[in-house]
């Protein structure tokens, strides 16, 4: 019969279809009861808490093989890839920087590239990471980047344009003991900053193609 799944804060498709013992995601993202939100998000793991995923029972599967012989099958496992760009406070790429990236229980040693872009396969139930940048070159020598995993919304919320906006050096707020009118302000002040910078019409208002944009920028 299968489920209706509701998406909690910090959940993507990846580390849902583990949950539900699915090894790829896109069984249930390519299930036709779910294109209207396929339609909608576009990004599998970008989703926001609310939406619904039917999410259908296992189907098991028989294979025929002779007796008395060892068989071998694989099964395809996807990837879920942490993608970052390091920047410094002058929005230049930090190149060929030593990192450590936490993701759970494992460490990875990196080095970002020419453009400061980091890549790293990590598994799909990751919830939580930091990265520990070491380059004696800038400013930013032995910082702490803490990062929460499928914690990005949709860029047509309010809440994903305000971590696009933080994550890109934007000061979008909010700040904890500011008035709503204030943190209101934050926000219009670093979207007209961005709009500024990437000759978008000036209003302070995060419309279809300023979040085309920062989406764009951002890179998801």
């Amino acid at each position: 019969m299968g489920i209706n799944h509701t998406v909690k804060q910090g959940e993507h498709l990846s580390s849902i279809a583990r949950r539900y013992g699915f090894s790829d995601y896109k069984i249930i993202w390519n299930d036709p009861n779910n294109a209207k939100l396929k339609e909608q998000r576009k990004n599998p793991n970008v989703l926001y808490p609310g939406d619904q995923l039917y999410i259908r029972d296992k189907e098991e599967k028989q294979e025929s093989r002779s007796t008395e012989q060892r068989h071998t099958f694989q099964i395809k496992n996807p990837k879920l890839e942490l993608r970052m760009v390091l920047e410094d406070q002058y929005k230049k790429p930090i190149k060929n920087a030593q990192c450590e990236l936490h993701v759970e229980n494992e460490v990875f040693h990196l080095t970002s590239d020419g453009l400061g872009h980091i890549n790293q396969n990590i598994p799909a139930t990751a919830e939580n990471a930091f990265l520990i940048i070491n380059n004696q070159k800038t400013p930013l020598n032995e910082i702490v980047i803490p990062i929460k995993i499928g914690h990005l919304d949709p860029v047509d919320e309010h809440s994903g344009q305000l971590s696009r906006l933080n994550n890109l050096g934007y000061f979008a707020g909010p700040l904890a003991d500011a008035s709503e009118e204030e943190n209101l302000a934050l926000f219009l002040s670093a979207v007209e900053e961005f709009q500024c910078e990437h000759g978008l019409t000036v209003d302070g208002k995060c419309g279809s193609l300023t979040q085309k944009k920062l989406k764009q920028t951002h890179g998801c």
